[in-house]
């Protein structure tokens, strides 16, 4: 059996368990779960962090609102 079709399998079959065998798969699973959804910077990514925000506030960096970044992407204004 392909992993995709397990995949498929678990999915249809969580879809319809009882609540107890959904906690009890979810207890198995969960600390592997929270470490996927945490996201931690590295000390290095932290100062490059802090440099950019240090030129941004002193004005020697340019930056953009949002609305401004959003028609850059889309090409309807330049840089």
């Amino acid at each position: 059996m392909t992993t995709t079709l397990i995949r498929k399998k678990l999915i249809s079959y969580l879809e319809n368990a009882d609540e107890k065998k959904v906690k009890a798969v979810y207890t198995i699973f969960e600390d592997e779960i929270n470490e996927e959804n945490s996201f931690t910077l590295s000390e290095e990514h932290i100062k490059i962090l802090d440099t950019e925000k240090k030129k941004h506030l002193s004005g020697k960096s340019k930056s953009y609102t949002w609305e401004d970044a959003k028609k850059i992407i889309k090409g309807e204004k330049k840089k």
